[in-house]
C-alpha cells in the first residue's frame, strides 16, 4: 500500500491541532514547534500550513493580531508571510509559498493564531469554555 490511510490523515491533523494549541497556550515553545514542523516531509508541511491558516481564520484574527503575532514570531515584518497575514483581509495562501518560506510561514501563522486565540480565550471563553483545545493539560516540553 503506497497511499496514506484516512486514519493516518486524521491522526496527523490531531497531532497538528495538539502541537499548535500547545504553542498557543505556552505549553510548548515556538522553537520546539518549529523543530516538529521542520522534521515533516514537504507535503505534510503544506498540509500543516493550510490547517493552521484555517485555525487563524476560525479565531477571527484582526490586523492588530497580525502585527502582534508577527512581532512575536521573530520573522521580519517585510517577509512574505508577515505581509500576507497583516493585510486587511489577511491572505491565506501560505502553502503555496516556496518551500524555503514554509518555516517562516509556520512561525507567523502559529504566532498570530496564539495572539488571536488568547484574546478569544480571555473574552468569549472566559470562565465557561467547553472547547477541549482551550483546556489542554500541562505537558512536558517536546
Amino acid at each position: 500500500m503506497t497511499g496514506k490511510s484516512s486514519d493516518d490523515g486524521h491522526a496527523f491533523r490531531r497531532e497538528t491541532e495538539r502541537v499548535v494549541n500547545e504553542i498557543a497556550q505556552g505549553l510548548r515553545t515556538l522553537d520546539a514547534g518549529v523543530g516538529w514542523f521542520s522534521g515533516l516531509a514537504p507535503t505534510r508541511r503544506q498540509e500543516v500550513l493550510r490547517e493552521v491558516a484555517g485555525y487563524a481564520m476560525q479565531a477571527h484574527i484582526t490586523v492588530a493580531d497580525g502585527r502582534a503575532g508577527v512581532a512575536r514570531s521573530g520573522v521580519k515584518p517585510t517577509a512574505n508571510p508577515s505581509v500576507m497575514i497583516c493585510m486587511d483581509p489577511p491572505r491565506y495562501g501560505f502553502a503555496g509559498l516556496p518551500a524555503t518560506e514554509h518555516v517562516n510561514a509556520f512561525r507567523v501563522l502559529v504566532s498570530v493564531f496564539a495572539v488571536a486565540d488568547t484574546r478569544r480565550r480571555e473574552t468569549y471563553c472566559r470562565g465557561a469554555c467547553g472547547h477541549a483545545w482551550h483546556n489542554l493539560p500541562a505537558a512536558t516540553e517536546q
